[in-house]
């Protein structure tokens, strides 16, 4: 079957994922005997057939590209028409994701607006030549959520605590199996959303994540990136990043942050502070490596003795998967049935009550409202009470 299609639409998705079109028909030909030529794709008319496969590179759906109207490159459309470069080098996994939730948020900020929801920052734009502890201690009075002992209890705290200060915190889950997976941790688009890689097994690193971001948010400059403690070592190049990496320290640290910028150099001798640090990670959420990267910063640890923790680090969270993996395996062989179900995203209060204003007010559906919130139609009435 062959359709008419607007091939304006597909060169506004290249230039908006910096593609070309030989670089997209690489992806189309992968596994194919019969290769996709040019010929094949800029034409007014295509197979269906290819229409589909272009579109499990870019996720838009059929009707995009059906659509007669030819789409504006302009800076509200696209964080990728806004900035040239960014922090960590993005694969089409990660670029997938960022465009998926940039729609998303121009969609929330449409329904907003039409049921008179307001969505006005609360919280000042400051500088990176503020000491990013000074804005911290600011900050903190409110947007730090109440204290979880447990780490899922606290990221659900914190995203429900941007909520009320009308900043927009989602999650995207990643399975296993997936093809393309994204290289980041977490990305801000203007004016309030945050977006973050759900870390099943590494939830210090999701709540750091959002930590800096909100640096992001409060600098009111936009970022995707991929985040690594290690990586603070050498100080990047660029001022903001390295702002935003102290701010979440000093901001998820709070009045334990000199206890740890006061301790004197680690050695063998006092144990390399194991016990504080340990401590430490437990009343705030920061792992011990991001403590211990703040000792290398201080220059209170050796590069040799940071790097030997940091491996020790690794081979005990490899140690405790492969133990949940046998265990897991054990369990299958006895018949034990898992309880474990399929990872949800956390679903910020900020969307839930924007919805449901929205749907009072007729702006959406029920369809809609379930689409949004990724529900079934029989959940409803719990996001409705």
């Amino acid at each position: 079957m062959i359709v008419e299609y607007n091939i304006s639409r597909l060169y506004y998705l290249l230039d908006m994922y910096k593609m070309s079109v030989d670089e997209l028909l690489a992806l189309l030909n992968e596994g194919r005997q019969k290769p996709y030529v040019r010929e094949d794709i800029e034409q007014e008319e295509i197979k269906v057939s290819l229409l589909k496969k272009i579109d499990v590179v870019f996720k838009k759906g059929i009707n995009f590209y059906l659509d007669p109207r030819t789409p504006q490159k302009t800076t509200e459309s696209s964080i990728f028409f806004r900035k040239e470069k960014f922090n960590s080098e993005l694969n089409l996994g990660s670029k997938k994701i960022v465009t998926h939730f940039e729609d998303f948020k121009n969609n929330f900020a449409a329904i907003a607006k039409l049921s008179d929801v307001k969505l006005a920052r609360l919280v000042p734009v400051f500088s990176i030549t503020q000491h990013p502890q000074h804005v911290a201690d600011i900050v903190r009075t409110a947007l730090y959520p109440d204290f979880k002992t447990e780490k899922r209890d606290f990221l659900k705290s914190f995203i429900d605590q941007l909520g009320s200060a009308n900043i927009l915190v989602s999650e995207f889950v990643e399975t296993w199996n997936k093809k393309d997976k994204a290289n980041i941790d977490g990305f801000f688009l203007t004016p309030n959303v945050i977006v973050l890689k759900r870390q099943q097994t590494a939830l210090r690193r999701e709540i750091f994540t959002l930590a800096h971001e909100l640096g992001h948010y409060l600098l009111n400059e936009e970022e995707v990136e991929s985040i690594d403690f290690a990586d603070m070592y050498g100080r990047s190049h660029n001022k903001i990043e390295n702002w935003c990496n102290d701010f979440a320290f000093y901001f998820l640290a709070g009045k334990y942050a000199d206890s740890i910028n006061q301790l004197g150099v680690a050695s063998a001798s006092n144990d390399y502070h194991m016990e504080v640090i340990a401590g430490v990670s437990k009343k705030t959420h920061l792992s011990r490596l991001a403590l211990y990267t703040r000792l290398l910063l201080n220059g209170k640890i050796s590069y040799i003795s940071y790097q030997n923790i940091k491996k020790d680090f690794e081979e005990q969270f490899h140690v405790r998967e492969a133990e949940q993996r046998k265990q897991r395996e054990l369990n299958k062989l006895a018949g034990i049935k898992s309880n474990a179900r399929a990872a949800q995203p956390l679903k910020s209060p900020l969307l839930i009550s924007t919805l449901q204003t929205a749907f009072y007010e007729g702006v959406i559906t029920e369809y809609d409202f379930c689409k949004t919130l990724n529900i079934q139609p029989d959940k409803l009435p719990k996001y409705l009470q």
